[in-house]
């Protein structure tokens, strides 16, 4: 009896999204809607998510362009986005908000890079730990000497070619925070 990979995939394919969603987070030089999904505010009583009120465009390379479906939540998003410290400077017009990114310093992206260094092995870790339960898993199962070898050599095969997925992620951001 063979052991079954499929969950131990898509493990490796959440962690990966984790990563993503993380390294998406970080500001470059470039403009990018991703920074403002974390952005929440209260709107007709509830919390709710920045781009759920309103349309978010890239106007140029650092700048955004926030413009809600109700006009009169512009100076209430104004103030969020503020308030919520992502490092841009934030201006508002009748229809909606302007996002400007500043140029990266070189001390900023040596910061960024470090950070993106962490993510990146806490993701590392996160496949480690999943390798470990799922032989864990396959052990408790009745198979023989070479199918015991066999699902370890599977297993780990899975976990390199995460690893592999995971470094090319954090590469392309390495190179968008090189600009």
């Amino acid at each position: 009896m063979a052991y079954n990979i499929s969950a131990l995939k898509k493990e490796v394919e959440g962690t990966r999204e984790w990563l993503v969603q993380e390294l998406g987070s970080l500001r470059t030089g470039r403009a990018a809607p991703a920074l403002l999904d974390g952005v929440q505010l209260e709107v007709y009583g509830s919390r709710v998510k920045l781009n759920q009120i309103a349309s978010v465009s890239v106007q140029d390379a650092r700048t955004l362009y926030v413009m809600p479906y109700d006009a009169g939540q512009v100076k209430q998003i104004e103030k969020t986005i503020t308030v919520a410290d992502l490092g841009v400077s934030v201006g508002s017009d009748e229809r909606g908000v302007r996002v400007t990114f500043p140029e990266l310093t070189a001390e900023r992206r040596t910061q960024l890079i470090k950070l993106l260094k962490g993510k990146l092995e806490e993701a590392r870790i996160a496949l480690k730990q999943k390798r470990t339960d799922a032989i864990k898993d396959m052990e408790k199962e009745e198979m023989g000497e070479d199918d015991t070898r066999r699902a370890k050599d599977e297993i780990q095969k899975v976990i390199d070619e995460g690893n592999k997925t995971l470094e090319e992620v954090a590469d392309k951001k390495e190179k968008e925070l090189e600009g």
